[in-house]
């Protein structure tokens, strides 16, 4: 396993040092910082939305507009996202440090995808879909506590010196 593997053990790291100062010294680090949290804010407020009118019946097309706003969001992201691996790591999707954050995300992506083309072919009622976009906010919310926790794991990581092959011996 390479020190990017996706099991990290004892030793393993996250990032390479040169992974480490490309991560750093890329735009598409910022680019993400940013719009991980906007995207977040705008999930919950569409799911606030589509909550209500599950709750209410009130406010179908307010709740419809929140959901293909995030649905935007989350293809930005993902573009911008697969970007930012290949600067960082080389390869577009699937590093092996970031494996298993970007099968989710295609789950994620399915999701939102098949609530866009049910709305479009008008094979689902409202209820339906509401509760297709919450499905797919739950998987969201999976795949953001995954890059949270490796954000976790990149920040001890940067606080812990690389162990030596005689130290890990």
């Amino acid at each position: 396993m390479t020190s990017t593997g996706a099991h990290q053990g004892v030793g393993k790291r996250l990032y390479t040092d040169q992974q480490r100062e490309r991560r750093d010294n890329t735009v598409w680090t910022l680019v993400q910082g940013i719009l991980a949290p906007v995207q977040f804010l705008v999930c919950i407020v569409s799911a606030l939305l589509v909550i209500r009118f599950l709750m209410t019946g009130e406010g179908y097309l307010a709740a419809t507009a929140s959901i293909l706003i995030k649905t935007g969001f989350l293809y930005l992201i993902m573009v911008t996202g697969a970007i930012w691996e290949k600067v960082v790591f080389g390869q577009y999707l699937f590093a092996p440090a970031f494996f298993w954050e970007d099968v989710v995300s295609f789950g994620v992506i399915a999701l939102h995808t098949a609530y866009v083309v049910a709305l479009l072919a008008g094979s689902m009622g409202p209820q339906a879909l509401m509760w297709l976009a919450l499905v797919a906010y739950a998987a969201y919310a999976l795949n953001a506590f995954q890059f949270l926790w490796k954000l976790r794991a990149a920040r001890l990581d940067a606080a812990t010196p690389p162990m030596t092959q005689e130290a890990s011996a």
